[in-house]
């Protein structure tokens, strides 16, 4: 390794792109945690029984992804992450600001929603591309990690702060009467999405001067990479592991609300539960890339990722009072949130030599597309309290799946080298 280089703009780089993807994982789910309330405040734009209810503004980001999923990893691969960022990051940052400046407006609202939406994939599609050009594979995991960790940050923002930014009048009943601060919200998020976005595009560019590492397989095409990716073992077993894990988090996270509500908890107490899962899912990007980047090993923490949701998800399912299930939201974020940028990491070594936004991009998608299936189930109090059990079990199957995955022969290679 002595012809390589680091260049310290990497830092840089990962900095904006961090900004960037915790600005639109914020507008992901803004109404999540606050859906009563916001659902009080259309109240005379809403159509009962519609599709286009409260909780399809955060569902709409789960639609679009399955069509733009794929042609934004495309467009990463054969253009560049520059190009791809800057196209997503601008896309998001004019769609935010709009959100916020037409705020009492629930169809602007949805069709600026709609406009994040579209600029999603071409963040989150770049995290392993990103880390591949500018980190040499021992700093991967932990890069991936942190960029992770910008989704999970700006989601327990949006979990912890925004049913603060808002005021709520209960009537003696303990049914809503009034709202105000929504837009004041809506505006201060759009902001900071805009500036983030701006810095995004400035900032990244395509690659340092000199390779990170001593890398020297040539990528293959965006067609071939894909025939790859779906024709290798690890990679199915990965793509049912992202359609459970990542599919049981995005339908947790989106209807947040309406699990704490049929178990008699507050709108409060709901962002709060949300928020703890969060910060379980911070700790745990922190930490366990990290170790797997110093260990060399991928599988073993895949494992330990999948054995410790299952208590997670069980105590979700059946306890119904407060602290017990703030225990079992934050471990289940730590381990189901930790090994979600562990997994793209092993993807992309795995895949290799498929394109890095095209291996990511399709166990995103699979989680998306379960997801939306998951959502959809989960829409009535007797839908949540089945799809819970349902959880319990797909975990226990994740844990079996996991223990049938080879470990990444790039990090066993690299970590051959380490010990000559």
């Amino acid at each position: 390794m002595e012809n390589i280089k680091l260049y310290r703009y990497r830092w840089v780089v990962l900095a904006a792109f961090f900004l960037i993807t915790m600005a639109v994982e914020i507008q992901w789910l803004t109404f999540a945690p606050i859906a009563r309330a916001a659902q009080f405040h259309y109240r005379s734009q809403l159509v009962e029984g519609s599709l286009f209810n409260i909780d399809f503004l955060s569902m709409i980001y789960m639609f679009v992804f399955l069509i733009l999923c794929i042609p934004a990893s495309y467009i990463i691969d054969t253009y560049g992450i520059k190009k791809g960022i800057a196209l997503g990051a601008l896309i998001a940052g004019v769609s935010a600001l709009g959100k916020g400046l037409f705020a009492d407006n629930f169809k602007t609202v949805l069709l600026f929603q709609t406009g994040l939406a579209i600029a999603q994939p071409f963040i989150l599609n770049s995290v392993t591309a990103v880390t591949v050009r500018w980190f040499p594979l021992n700093e991967r995991g932990t890069a991936a990690g942190l960029a992770a960790l910008a989704q999970y940050l700006g989601i327990i923002i949006v979990m912890i702060a925004t049913p603060f930014m808002i005021r709520v009048g209960y009537g003696e009943a303990g049914e809503i009467v009034s709202v105000s601060g929504m837009n004041t919200m809506l505006l201060i998020y759009g902001a900071f999405t805009f500036v983030s976005g701006l810095a995004a595009a400035l900032l990244i560019r395509e690659k340092p001067p000199t390779a990170p590492s001593n890398e020297t397989i040539e990528k293959q095409s965006f067609v071939k990479g894909i025939k790859r990716i779906f024709g290798l073992r690890d990679m199915q077993l990965l793509l049912i592991l992202f359609f459970i894990g990542l599919g049981l988090f995005n339908a947790v996270s989106t209807v947040i609300d309406s699990i704490c509500a049929a178990k008699g908890l507050s709108m409060e107490q709901s962002g709060l539960t949300g928020g703890i899962m969060l910060l379980g899912g911070i700790i745990g990007a922190l930490i366990i890339p990290v170790l797997s980047d110093k260990m060399r090993k991928r599988k073993i923490f895949l494992q330990i990722c999948m054995i410790g949701m299952l208590p997670s998800v069980a105590g979700l399912a059946f306890f119904t009072s407060f602290a017990p299930l703030m225990a079992s939201s934050f471990f289940l974020g730590f381990f189901v949130m930790s090994a979600g940028p562990l997994g793209f990491q092993y993807a992309a070594e795995v895949s290799s030599p498929a394109p890095e936004s095209t291996s990511q991009g399709v166990i995103l998608l699979s989680g998306q597309i379960s997801g939306l299936i998951f959502v959809a189930q989960m829409n009535t109090e007797q839908g949540i309290k089945l799809w819970m059990m349902i959880f319990v079990a797909l975990t226990i199957a994740a844990v079996f799946l996991t223990s049938l995955l080879k470990e990444s022969p790039m990090i066993v290679t690299e970590a051959e080298k380490y010990r000559l």
